[in-house]
């Protein structure tokens, strides 16, 4: 494997870690939050305000993008960075996820999985070359390996069943990758295994042993409880390399990335932000603030007058309210944009509290603010 790609740790406070991803198109501070860009855009945001943000890297999604408008088509435009013109550092996910929720429309053997295309019903196949293939077309700094996930709960045989598989995916996916290697680009393992702590370690064990330049934790937030994602993730970083990164996949509130930052995650991505602030739904460090009820509709403050954002300084709650109500596009843009700025800045605040081993004193300070939770009108 290429060996520019590099991770640097730069401290650690307790479990909390404190690093930097090179990539060809940029660094990037750990912990590190990607918005996602399913459709090679993060949903009605333009490039340049999600950059505005703090964001350095943002996820891309095979699945949809091999459909529509083609890997083939991407690479013959330039690649995916030009294509959507971001040029910062791209993620791409391998497809397994979303083959997963559209359960009933595929078929999943040894060889990889045959899928019909919900946008037209065409028929599609996803081997874990196929996957590495797209992937390198669309010119992704940091590729997946294809894997099988499962929504939980599920059968231990089940769990494990997937496991073994996604690891011998995992060796082909790797194999693919060095075939097509590009100086400086990633390949990332996945570990699997469910809610099972033990299933979990030797998932890891194994990736470790095959060797990867990054390590996700992938198939949580997919039904069980946070307790019990919490757990699986505490119990699988220590099994992780200290000298590579740790993603944390599809997850998740602001008191997930907290939590899981203070077990060694450095990664992550959800849609969270822009699905909740297209419902009118805010982040804060008051905690989230529902924009459609009722009490904002005079309110004449700001989310925060004190944040970074300016769009979180400048539109009134009684302003965000009426956009809400009214189903106005601009509310969902400036709510999205507000709530991907408020989780840069939880990333920022986070880097800076380890940096300085004062992670303690940021959890509970961050926990207190969110307690206050939707504080209503002075």
């Amino acid at each position: 494997m290429v060996d520019s790609f590099s991770f640097k740790l730069i401290a650690t406070d307790g479990a909390a870690r404190r690093g930097e991803v090179t990539t060809p198109h940029g660094r990037i501070q750990t912990p590190a939050f990607m918005p996602v860009g399913t459709q090679a855009t993060v949903k009605g945001l333009h490039p340049e305000a999600v950059h505005d943000t703090g964001a350095e890297i943002v996820l891309g999604n095979t699945y949809h993008l091999m459909l529509r408008p083609t890997a083939e088509r991407i690479a013959a435009l330039g690649g995916l960075h030009k294509f959507m013109n971001w040029p910062n550092a791209i993620l791409t996910d391998s497809g397994g996820f979303q083959v997963m929720s559209l359960s009933q429309f595929r078929k999943l053997t040894e060889q990889g999985v045959t899928f019909k295309s919900h946008l037209d019903g065409s028929m599609h196949e996803l081997s874990p070359e196929r996957s590495i293939e797209i992937q390198a077309l669309l010119g992704t700094d940091i590729t997946m390996q294809l894997d099988e996930c499962l929504r939980l709960p599920a059968a231990r045989e089940e769990i494990e069943r997937a496991m073994q598989l996604s690891l011998r995916w995992g060796e082909r996916s790797k194999r693919a990758f060095e075939s097509r290697a590009r100086e400086g680009y990633a390949l990332f393992g996945i570990v699997q295994g469910g809610d099972d702590v033990a299933l979990r370690q030797q998932s890891a064990r194994a990736l470790v042993d095959t060797g990867y330049h990054g390590y996700a934790i992938g198939g949580l937030a997919v039904g069980e409880p946070q307790d019990v994602m919490l757990k699986i993730v505490e119990e699988t970083t220590p099994a992780l390399p200290a000298n590579a990164p740790r993603y944390l996949m599809g997850v998740g509130t602001p008191h997930d990335l907290l939590e899981a930052v203070k077990r060694g995650v450095d990664m992550f991505d959800c849609v969270m932000p822009t699905r909740n602030g297209r419902h009118g739904m805010a982040f804060t460090r008051f905690g989230s603030i529902n924009l459609g009820n009722a009490r904002h509709a005079a309110d004449p403050r700001p989310l925060d007058e004190q944040s970074a954002h300016p769009d979180a300084r400048t539109y009134s709650r009684a302003y965000l309210h009426h956009l809400t109500k009214a189903n106005e596009i601009l509310g969902q843009v400036l709510l999205s944009t507000i709530n991907i700025a408020y989780y840069q800045a939880l990333m920022a605040g986070m880097r800076e509290a380890i940096a300085a081993g004062k992670f303690v004193d940021f959890y509970a300070a961050t926990m207190a603010g969110w307690e206050q939770g939707d504080i209503p009108a002075i």
